[in-house]
């Protein structure tokens, strides 16, 4: 039973990296469409 609730505990772990990371990519290109944008109406 142990090994199993270190083995979700991981899990959600990664889970958890992986929202923050997917949150950072939409910003980032986000931003970048923003610049795009941007140079556009110069």
């Amino acid at each position: 039973m142990e090994e199993y609730l270190q083995g979700k505990n991981k899990a959600e772990e990664d889970l958890d990296s992986l929202k923050t990371d997917y949150k950072k990519l939409r910003l980032s290109m986000r931003i970048a469409e923003l610049g795009k944008n941007l140079k556009q109406w110069r």
